[in-house]
């Protein structure tokens, strides 16, 4: 059984992480994961990367946590996977399976509507995960629940209250939505090891 994290965010790219991206393949491989995804807060989000005028350069910046990640993965053999965290009203989602190529060839991103967003990133062979949509925080004013603009919803996060996730895991199973899980980490050492989250895979995971 191979283990994966799902979501976590960085201190390079997430204006709210504090753990450094090379940092995390290590801490992740010494509690027997076999990989992980960054998925740092993209700009419509809690992005620590400030405007810029070239959207290139701006892409670049929000990708190195990704590719510090990866450098210090590839050194001990740890796969390190790409996606990032979209943000409209406080409903967010998790997108994997593009690159930073694709982010760069796409400047009018952050125009996007949620059904823009699911359409155009399925086209192109991206998976759009809603991330903890039963979340209660007080700068989230009203929850938005997703169901024709994702793939799957995120249904056990571990900085979710319980009865967050159990409102998540009651809607997807009456509605016959695929869960994901995840930690959402921010912090290396914010939580027991034990009550991280994640997904388990019987085969190795070869991309996004």
């Amino acid at each position: 059984m191979y283990i994966y994290e799902t979501h976590l965010h960085t201190y390079e790219s997430s204006a709210c992480g504090s753990s450094n991206a090379a940092d995390y393949p290590a801490y992740y491989q010494s509690i027997g994961y076999s990989g992980i995804f960054i998925t740092d807060h993209f700009f419509n989000g809690n992005c620590r990367i400030p405007p810029m005028d070239n959207w290139k350069e701006r892409i670049n910046a929000f990708c190195r946590s990704y590719e510090l990640a990866k450098e210090a993965g590839d050194r001990i053999n740890f796969p390190v996977f790409f996606g990032w965290e979209a943000n409209f009203d406080g409903d967010e989602f998790l997108i994997y399976g593009l690159d930073k190529n694709w982010l760069i060839e796409h400047p009018d991103l952050l125009s996007y509507t949620r059904t823009e967003q699911y359409d155009i990133i399925h086209r192109d062979g991206g998976l759009v995960i809603q991330a903890h949509p039963f979340r209660e925080r007080p700068y989230i004013s009203t929850i938005y629940v997703n169901p024709d603009n994702c793939d799957a919803m995120e249904g056990y996060n571990t900085f979710n209250h319980t009865f967050c996730n159990h409102n998540a895991e009651i809607y997807c199973r009456e509605h016959n939505i695929f869960m994901t899980a995840g930690s959402d980490l921010h912090k290396i050492d914010s939580t027991e090891p034990d009550n991280l989250y994640g997904m388990i895979f019987d085969t190795p995971l070869k991309d996004e």
